[in-house]
């Protein structure tokens, strides 16, 4: 199914921190998301806030567009599949799930999607997990599984965001001055004579010391830009290696 970011959102329950707002912005949009929407947050104008507006870095426009509701309810209207966020499984309830897996699942599916995190301070309540149609479980080393709100958010949005086909990485472009054999050559005459100069090169017993920097070069697929660098080397050699004037000796 191609993938909408309008069937997507995230619901924050009760923030209490409001850089966590600003941060959740921020993770949102880096990934591609911007349907955010927070439950009685602990300050009215949170979204106004400026540690919020800071973290967020550059993501004025996720909460420009960000709306504040009084109930879960509200903020589930439109979503067919609710994913609550909860450390600790229930007795009873919706199952619990390995992010990547469900994800998997729900990219083929149909649905609009919210990812639903409790507050920093006491997480989801048995209440509000309930209406979820699963829970998300994070895997975390055993020993310690607490994760900063926006941490979970961030993570949760990069899986997400991957199970619906991610984002291309864009290489690195082919330089396209690459040097050709004739400068390559002329480079590693150059060096030869600088080499030579100070004394790290036997002409009288050269070994393959040339022909290996040939390959070597060959390998590294030299720039036009970096010949001339190392032609500059090489002519620095040659000067340190000049007899001095007796001027410059004095």
């Amino acid at each position: 199914m191609p993938e909408t970011v309008a069937s997507t959102r995230f619901v924050l329950i009760e923030t209490s921190h409001p850089g966590n707002v600003g941060a959740t912005a921020r993770a949102m949009k880096v990934m591609g998301f911007r349907d955010l929407v927070l439950v009685r947050p602990r300050f009215a104008d949170v979204l106004s806030q400026e540690e919020t507006v800071a973290m967020a870095s550059g993501a004025a426009d996720i909460l420009a567009r960000a709306r504040i509701v009084g109930t879960l309810e509200e903020a589930l209207d439109g979503i067919s599949f609710v994913c609550a966020t909860a450390m600790t499984p229930r007795d009873f309830g919706p199952p619990t799930r390995a992010p990547r897996e469900l994800f998997a699942e729900l990219a083929a599916s149909a649905h609009s999607v919210a990812l639903v995190f409790g507050s920093e301070r006491y997480g989801m309540s048995n209440e509000d997990v309930y209406r979820a149609h699963a829970v998300l479980s994070i895997p975390t080393h055993p020993d310690y599984g607490s994760l900063n709100l926006a941490q979970a958010v961030q993570l949760l949005a990069y899986d997400w965001r991957q199970a619906l086909g991610g984002f291309s990485v864009q290489p690195r472009t082919a330089d396209p001055t690459l040097a050709d054999a004739r400068a390559v050559q002329g480079l590693l005459t150059h060096l030869e004579q600088g080499l030579v100069a100070i004394g790290y090169l036997d002409p009288v017993a050269p070994k393959k010391l040339m022909p290996r920097l040939n390959q070597l070069f060959n390998r590294a697929q030299l720039t036009d830009e970096e010949v001339h660098i190392l032609r500059g080397i090489a002519r620095s050699m040659e000067r340190a290696a000049a007899p001095k004037s007796p001027r410059e000796q004095d």
